[in-house]
């Protein structure tokens, strides 16, 4: 690492260590955010569109000035401290510890971490299925995703992980997190956990599963209703979606009504969120992005058309889980006055990622601007309000018994044959209805269509 040695005859300038970068970054915005979209990551993606961003041509004299004595720190860390360290682990700690000043959702990827990043894109990967993200600096889960080890386990929206496999997540990036909860299929991770209601955190131990992407899901109600459910976002999910209203169509006649299902979801493509909304709206705005610079500011509107979810009644449902392009979907509903939106309060993810490779195969994860629902509300921290809040069945406190309670429900409820695991043309029953009292009111919703808030608000 010879150019952070202090030399009298060629002084280390901002300059310097800018010009030993690559001449080019090449810019990979995932249109979202990490699950990509989603909140944060997957110890589990994204549409994105490329553009070339040249290095800086000046430097101000205030940042030149802050770049040698990061050059005359490093120098004298590489030459004085106790034990050696390569130049790699210098630059790559320097840039973890500019990066970990930022917000929660920004990180600094190895050229490992961000070939595993690659991978998760192509929407398969084998872990937990679970979708984490730091909220006030403690890593927390967003939401497991259905059907998975995680869900199975009986891990919830808002548990706090203390620690993975006996090491304290203190301090742990969002990356290393990733890092160790995935693994090989059939290897086994712990996870302590600490929740509302835990006299003290517990241990969870899940066994690995390769998780396939099975975005969209359907089952139908007697009476004309249709329930859709969106478990994330991915390439396929708006044509999925499309093909279940298609078929829907066809076998309810009439078809008086459409639950979209939205809770647990994390998020994934901000494209395929834009495309979901689209196909329930003919027009007006869907969601916009604001950030630094000029093209991070965007805006997202719906399309004329003949469309198979326009104007069927709907309702959607949310939860502390929805989080990413699920918000965005639910805001843009629920501001177009088009679904009437049920459950709690969302998780609050509304901010975009832009994912920068580095030259030397490493890449930034940097938030760069923030998502507005049409009538210009950010999501991020505040996330979507229902228009009827209904809780979710609240488990008894305490370690055991808690977990007892879920091992139930998903005995009962799930067995790997849940509500969407049945056969799609196979009607909801009622027993299934009383388990799931959100889906129950949407339910009650759409048989007495309109709901009084809605046609006032009209």
């Amino acid at each position: 690492m010879m150019w952070f040695r202090r030399r009298r005859s060629t002084p280390v300038t901002a300059k310097t260590i800018l010009g030993l970068a690559s001449g080019l970054l090449l810019i990979l915005v995932l249109c979202g955010g990490l699950f990509l979209a989603g909140p944060a990551a997957n110890a589990g993606s994204g549409s994105a569109f490329l553009k070339l961003a040249s290095l800086p041509d000046a430097i101000s004299p205030a940042a030149d000035a802050k770049l040698k004595v990061l050059a005359q720190a490093l120098a004298l860390v590489e030459e004085q401290y106790v034990e050696p360290k390569s130049p790699k682990d210098l630059i790559y700690g320097t840039i973890q510890g500019a990066v970990s000043t930022l917000d929660s959702h920004s990180s600094f990827m190895t050229p490992e971490e961000y070939r595993e990043l690659q991978i998760e894109t192509k929407g398969k990967f084998s872990g937990i299925g679970i979708e984490i993200t730091l909220k006030d600096r403690i890593l927390t889960v967003v939401s497991p995703i259905e059907g998975t080890p995680a869900y199975r386990a009986g891990l919830l929206a808002g548990d706090q992980i203390v620690k993975i496999n006996g090491a304290t997540t203190k301090n742990m990036t969002l990356t290393e997190a990733v890092k160790s909860i995935r693994g090989p299929k059939g290897s086994k991770v712990v996870l302590t956990i600490n929740r509302h209601g835990f006299t003290q955190p517990k241990d969870f131990a899940i066994v690995r599963e390769i998780i396939p992407i099975r975005s969209v899901k359907a089952r139908v109600v007697d009476g004309g209703i249709g329930y859709v459910r969106v478990t994330n976002f991915q390439d396929q999910t708006d044509s999925d979606l499309h093909a279940y209203l298609v078929k829907m169509h066809q076998r309810l006649t009439p078809f008086k009504g459409l639950i979209l299902d939205l809770r647990n979801d994390p998020g994934g493509l901000l494209e395929q969120a834009v495309r979901v909304a689209d196909e329930f709206l003919n027009s007006g705005l869907i969601v916009y992005t604001e950030g630094r610079s000029a093209h991070q500011s965007m805006r997202f509107y719906a399309h004329p058309g003949e469309k198979t979810g326009v104007p069927i009644p709907m309702v959607v449902l949310i939860n502390e889980g929805s989080a990413s392009a699920s918000e965005i979907v639910a805001g843009a509903l629920k501001d177009q006055k088009r679904a009437y939106i049920v459950g709690s309060k969302s998780f609050g993810k509304g901010s975009v990622q832009t994912i920068i490779p580095l030259e030397d195969g490493s890449a930034l994860r940097l938030t760069t601007a923030l998502y507005y629902t049409p009538s210009g509300i950010t999501i991020q921290d505040k996330g979507i309000i229902p228009d009827e809040v209904v809780k979710e069945p609240e488990p008894p406190a305490g370690g055991k018994a808690l977990q007892k309670f879920r091992e139930e429900t998903l005995t009962k409820h799930m067995r790997r044959e849940g509500l969407t695991d049945k056969p799609w043309t196979q009607p909801i029953t009622d027993a299934e209805l009383n388990q799931d009292p959100q889906l129950k009111r949407a339910v009650e919703i759409l048989k007495n269509w309109p709901p009084k808030k809605m046609a006032q608000a009209k």
